[in-house]
């Protein structure tokens, strides 16, 4: 079986293509192999239409499977993967934002694109193989796509940019950006970055599109190759349809008429108005279109028709009102921030908690610290270990004026926490110095343009409110667009009804000193790069008023834990004792957490024992615990001991938990002792020197060397009574 392959390099490295040797039933399939790393990319178009959704129906699927990392799941019970793991679907999110802008909105076929890693080599993310395969697949396809775009990964390594860099060394790295479109426009972003410059993720970002321009090429070529010519799904076909296009225009045209007053009316002459007020608005629009469709005597069909014109007419006013007048829908300038709100410790008991609030969008964020054993474990395709910080995000659908059932986290949730947790790792401390495990739950009360950066600033204040020692606050911010395909306008402050066709949401999050963590999607083809510019200097200048306000709320960590939050002591043993510590199938650990009463005791490779207690005495009882577990005894040395055991030539005497010493007879007392009873029996506390540990570690102790020790009348009478004769051990 002969399939075509091609190849060409990318940042030192081979990406090889072959086409159509699986999946032959899809519209377009390849594979795509980059170092070792190998993906199936497929996209497949329905027949059918399913009119009248109101978007395009658009589905695509990222799928980590185990068994190309060459592993098998880790849970006991169920072997076959389940749910797509939160990496899996930002992933899937990051394809999906880059493809979907360059498909016709009106498309009512349902396209779905799968990729499906097929071989991990654990050196390259399969995340910019799978995107350029997505964009090969619906290029070589039948399927209307207004294609291609490529994509690439930008780290800095060795004070040099480099494209796609391996784990290793995106460790290293201060950025890790991923850029997703042409060079001349650029339509999805992600970046991570620790407080990078402004002017260096600019670089960043060029250095990242113009590495796209022979990836576009190599799509290009194998299309003029084995393309499928693309089928036509707008043009009217007969008399028929073009009449009924024509007519469609015809209705449309009056549609807008009528709108046009009743925009004035109910939007544009109240800049005031709540999200709220502007649903109710919509809805009231709606009504008296229809009642005037219907008295110009319009069929129930053409007032459907009118009645799909909604939407995109309000979008296009907000846009030309942005563009032509220099004003928003809201009466705020075009760099305006709405009304700012930031508060700490709202809520007792909790460990931290953070209200924030921009305009209407209001986020209330939770911080709890837990013990070093509550890690998150991670058991996935490409990432497998432990994390301990998590960010969580909640969207209730109250906070959209919406009843709706909950339902589990979904796409979004996912991608907004995600978010906000990649916006704050730079500024944790490092875990060496606060051990601590840290989730923190941002519950969104009210949504009316990006929660995901009202949750990043909740977040930050949460974590200072707790006293965790974080470097820097961080805040984010969301930047729109206005265009019309020609012109464009930068806005500060994104809200909902400005996020609509020609627009974009970038949202910039980062500390006085530079950028932590940048998202960008657009409803446009891409952004030229003097728009990328501009947004990421605007949204600077934005974030630093929000930052004025939260440090008029809380202008650094608590010095002091919150007290309800957990302490935790820690100490270094010898990595040999922690058998010592752990016992026989945990036994020793299990009962010094019974009986001192702390959270949790955890125990790392290197010998650092972490113990975490809700109050000190119960911590300082286990670390005692702990320490005498553990401890080296020397000789010298006075303990208070028990005894514990007795035998004919001597006692053995507990000094330490676990840890046991022999008193000889000829040690029990300062004269001849016939039998050890006459001086101590089980249970007693006595003084004891330790005199010697000999070669077999066996520890040697002296009670008559020990001052403290009490000797009675009647033990000094039973040895003088008693009878001399040879004494054997």
């Amino acid at each position: 079986m002969t399939t075509p392959t091609y190849e060409m390099e990318i940042g030192g490295k081979l990406l090889k293509v072959q086409i159509g040797k699986y999946a032959q039933a899809a519209n377009g399939s390849c594979t795509v192999q980059y170092g070792n790393t190998v993906v199936l990319a497929t996209a497949v178009m329905s027949k059918d239409i399913r009119p009248g959704l109101g978007f395009f129906p658009l589905m695509v699927d990222f799928e980590e499977k185990l068994y190309a990392a060459g592993r098998i799941k880790g849970s006991r019970f169920i072997k076959r993967e389940g749910r797509p793991t939160d990496e899996a679907v930002l992933v899937a999110r990051f394809i999906d934002r880059a493809i979907r802008p360059l498909f016709d909105s009106r498309m009512e076929n349902d396209v779905q694109v799968i990729l499906s890693v097929l071989a991990f080599d654990g050196e390259n993310d399969a995340d910019i193989p799978a995107l350029i395969g997505a964009s090969l697949a619906l290029h070589i396809s039948d399927i209307p796509w207004n294609g291609p775009i490529a994509a690439a990964r930008v780290n800095n390594a060795n004070g040099a940019l480099i494209i796609n860099g391996t784990y290793a060394q995106r460790e290293t790295a201060t950025f890790d950006i991923d850029v997703a479109g042409t060079p001349e426009k650029l339509i999805m972003m992600e970046a991570n970055a620790m407080q990078v410059a402004e002017a260096d993720v600019l670089s960043a970002i060029a250095f990242g599109q113009e590495s796209l321009a022979p990836v576009i090429s190599f799509i290009e070529k194998i299309r003029a190759d084995i393309g499928k010519p693309k089928l036509d799904l707008f043009t009217p076909k007969t008399d028929a349809a073009k009449a009924a296009a024509a007519h469609k225009i015809d209705v449309l045209d009056r549609a807008h008429a009528i709108m046009k007053p009743l925009m004035q009316e109910l939007f544009l002459d109240a800049p005031k108005a709540t999200k709220t007020d502007r649903a109710v608005a919509k809805d009231t629009m709606k009504k008296r279109l229809v009642e005037t469709c219907t008295a110009e005597g319009m069929t129930d069909a053409d007032i459907a028709i009118a009645k799909t014109a909604l939407y995109p007419f309000i979008d296009s006013e907000i846009t030309r009102l942005i563009l032509d007048e220099n004003r928003r829908i809201d009466g705020r300038g075009i760099d305006d921030i709405r009304s700012l709100l930031a508060e700490v410790a709202q809520l007792p008991c909790v460990h931290g908690s953070g209200h924030f609030m921009r305009g209407e969008t209001q986020v209330l964020s939770i911080c709890t610290l837990g013990a070093p054993g509550d890690k998150q474990t991670l058991d996935g395709m490409e990432l497998v270990g432990e994390k301990s910080f998590m960010h969580h995000y909640n969207f209730p659908p109250f906070s959209v004026g919406e009843a709706k059932p909950l339902r589990g986290a979904g796409r979004r949730e996912i991608g907004h926490g995600a978010l906000a947790e990649k916006a704050i790792e730079p500024v944790l401390p490092k875990l060496e110095d606060f051990p601590y495990s840290i989730r923190v739950v941002s519950e969104v009360l009210g949504s009316n343009g990006s929660s995901s950066m009202g949750s990043t600033c909740g977040t930050s204040l949460a974590l200072m409110d707790a006293g965790v020692p974080i470097t820097a606050p961080v805040a984010g911010i969301a930047m729109g667009m206005a265009s019309d395909g020609k012109r464009y306008r930068v806005i500060t402050d994104l809200q909902d009804l400005e996020d609509g066709e020609g627009g974009m949401d970038f949202k910039v999050t980062g500390t006085a000193a530079g950028i932590t963590a940048i998202q960008l999607d657009t409803k446009t083809d891409g952004l030229p790069r003097d728009v990328v510019i501009e947004a990421i200097t605007k949204a600077r200048v934005a974030r630093l008023q929000i930052l004025d306000v939260m440090n008029g709320a809380i202008a650094a960590p608590r010095a002091e834990l919150s007290p309800t939050a957990p302490r935790i002591l820690k100490l270094r043993i010898n990595p040999d004792l922690i058998r010592v510590v752990i016992g026989s199938g945990g036994k020793t650990i299990n009962e010094i957490i019974a009986k001192t009463g702390v959270s949790a005791i955890d125990i790392e490779d290197d010998g650092l024992v972490m113990i975490t207690a809700v109050d000190g005495a119960s911590g300082k009882a286990a670390l005692d615990w702990v320490t005498n577990l553990t401890r080296e005894v020397k000789a010298g040395e006075v303990f208070d001991g028990e005894v514990v055991r007795l035998m004919d030539f001597g006692a053995f005497v507990q000094i330490l938990p676990g840890k046991d010493g022999m008193v000889h007879v000829s040690e029990l007392a300062p004269w001849r002792v016939e039998k050890v009873a006459d001086i101590v029996n089980v249970g007693d506390k006595v003084k004891v020197v330790v005199m010697e540990i000999d070669e077999k570690g066996r520890i040697n102790l002296s009670m008559k060397k020990a001052e403290g020790n009490v000797y009675t009348d009647a033990m000094r009478a039973k040895a003088s009574s008693a009878p001399a004769k040879p004494r054997t051990t």
